[in-house]
């Protein structure tokens, strides 16, 4: 079988300027923010980038000038950063295109490119603004191949004469996850939520997936039904430990505390996330090296997760 195995930069080198991506995870939970790292350093720009509810990853590679566009429900760290600085500043500063959709509806338009759908019906934006603020110019829907000639639209459904919404389907070049065990062959063990990670890897042409353990395919064969992304999916795996760091992996480390409020202090400013990106991005010359620069492994054992929880009881969520 074929061994997909490669190294952060390597993956990186496969994602090209202007690509559509979209990235898993949820909010401070399981990003694969160590491969973001490695696109800024690489230079990557005019990513548009799509997610569920995202948090300081995308918030990162915006910050960092690699973003052209962004669609999704909102962008945000929990109590550290409850509007994603980057992504504030930029949207109001109208240097970043942002089209916002329920999560509901971004379920939905995953779920529709992920089953080979032009649009999907939802209920959710009903009664609300979303559907009469659009965040894309008419010029930019008719121009960019990458926008939807319309955000939504509303219909009467032919069985029952109801209202719904049709929101329209997602597909990209390429999906990057950041799961907990993966095989070298590429089959995919995600622990706790999945979030929409499955939505996501099946609306896309190639997935890439970061993983803290490399296992063998057999082990991950013995629980078929616990592998919900099939290996033909996905087209490079890049063992990472602690590749989601400053953010949370169910079942084997928390996130980070100190560093989210460090973050979010460091993106209300451009001046302030230069400083941010040179110590933490293009100053560690490797994963290993970041590690050591955000506390090393005194530090990134206190984030351990308890067994049977999944998470760390214990942890200080104040910095």
């Amino acid at each position: 079988m074929i061994d997909k195995v490669i190294s952060l930069e390597e993956a990186a080198a496969l994602v090209p300027s202007g690509a559509t991506v979209s990235i898993g995870g949820f909010t401070s939970q399981r990003h694969p923010t160590a491969l973001l790292r490695a696109l800024v350093r690489h230079g990557v720009r005019d990513l548009v980038v799509y997610c569920h509810s995202a948090g300081s990853d995308v918030d990162l590679l915006i910050g960092a000038g690699c973003v052209r566009r962004v669609e999704a429900a909102y962008l945000a760290d929990g109590v550290f950063a409850p509007i994603a600085p980057n992504w504030r500043r930029f949207v109001e500063a109208g240097r970043l295109e942002f089209e916002d959709y329920s999560n509901a509806a971004m379920m939905a338009r995953f779920s529709a490119g992920a089953m080979g759908l032009p649009f999907f019906p939802v209920r959710s934006m009903l009664g609300t603004d979303l559907l009469e603020k659009e965040g894309l110019s008419a010029e930019v829907r008719r121009t960019d191949p990458t926008a939807a000639p319309k955000k939504a639209a509303v219909v009467n459904c032919p069985f029952t004469g109801e209202s719904v919404v049709l929101v329209p389907a997602i597909r990209t070049d390429l999906c990057l996850l950041h799961v907990q065990r993966a095989s070298p062959q590429g089959l995919v063990r995600i622990e706790g939520q999945e979030f929409l990670d499955v939505q996501q890897a099946l609306a896309a042409d190639r997935v890439i997936v970061t993983c803290e353990e490399l296992v063998d395919d057999e082990e991950l064969r013995r629980e078929p039904e616990r592998n919900r992304i099939p290996p033909f999916a996905v087209h490079a795996v890049v063992p990472v430990p602690f590749g989601a760091h400053p953010h949370s992996v169910h079942n084997c480390y928390d996130y980070d505390p100190g560093h989210l409020a460090l973050y979010a202090e460091a993106a209300r400013s451009d001046d302030a996330f230069r400083a941010y990106l040179e110590r933490f991005v293009f100053g560690p010359s490797d994963h290993a090296a970041y590690l050591e620069a955000v506390g090393g492994p005194e530090h990134l054992e206190t984030l351990r997760a308890r067994s049977g929880l999944g998470y760390n009881p214990e942890l200080r969520r104040r910095p």
